[in-house]
């Protein structure tokens, strides 16, 4: 598969470059609209989600699950369960951050095989770096192998991220309170495209996520789990990009995976 590999690296960068690197800081009036109550879609979400479906069409004809068409027509989801091959994508992961201005979005492509994703792509425009992993192969970045180590044994030691906007008020509360039993606690990037190469990178040891969207997800995990990480649903199941339930804990090893688990949620 290296050449394909190396022909979505080429479809993604290339994108970033002509849709997306030359309007950051740079949007213009009504390049920018609310698609949903707090969520934001830009016109560079749009064109480099047009590119990228074009493009991988052309590597493997399979259905393309992107962010933007599943916002407009919902039954393209059903693909990545039912079809025996099918590309996700997100083209500007961390939209709100881009149109901030901040650097921390990315963009983001991986290709299901009967329900499991086996290679993944992401994208940092900003900074240039792209994290590619293939399964049973292994993840790189820009080239160099990566391996996670394990985290510290000692809570006190960890540091992490949990996104606690879509918790009820009663898990968000029990994370509010377990914050102090670890080293730091932050509340992620606005942006799965950073989140996860960070725990890979061991910038920190797990990340909470309670929405699990296919395209914010399915690249992720499958970079983590190949660095030799841990990712589960909260009730210790494995992730699947076809599952729309709630709750994904993503963690360093199965020992930091289980004392986050147990500190954050009880």
């Amino acid at each position: 598969m290296i050449m394909e590999i190396d022909h979505v690296t080429e479809i993604v960068v290339d994108a970033a470059r002509v849709a997306i690197l030359p309007r950051f800081r740079a949007l213009a009036e009504g390049e920018v609209a609310e698609k949903s109550p707090g969520e934001v879609v830009t016109v560079a979400d749009r064109e480099a989600e047009e590119l990228i479906s074009r493009r991988l069409r052309e590597v493997l004809d399979a259905p393309v699950v992107g962010e933007e068409a599943a916002a407009d027509d919902p039954r393209l989801l059903q693909a990545l369960g039912e079809a025996p091959a099918a590309w996700v994508v997100d083209p500007l992961d961390g939209t709100a951050n881009f149109v901030a201005g901040r650097p921390d979005y990315a963009v983001m492509v991986a290709l299901v095989r009967g329900g499991e994703t086996v290679a993944a792509w992401i994208a940092q425009p900003a900074q240039g770096r792209v994290y590619v992993a293939e399964r049973g192969a292994g993840a790189w970045r820009d080239g160099v192998r990566l391996r996670r180590e394990p985290a510290p044994g000692d809570p006190a030691a960890l540091r992490g991220a949990a996104l606690t906007r879509f918790l009820d008020p009663a898990a968000k509360a029990r994370v509010e309170a377990a914050a102090p039993r670890f080293a730091a606690l932050r509340p992620g990037s606005g942006c799965a495209g950073v989140d996860y190469p960070r725990l890979v990178d061991g910038e920190q040891d797990f990340v909470l996520f309670q929405r699990t969207l296919p395209w914010d997800h399915a690249p992720g995990v499958l970079l983590l789990t190949e660095a030799g990480g841990h990712a589960r649903r909260l009730d210790g199941g494995p992730y699947r990009p076809a599952d729309p339930r709630p709750g994904l804990l993503d963690a360093a090893d199965p020992a930091c995976w289980g004392t986050a688990r147990s500190l954050l949620l009880g």
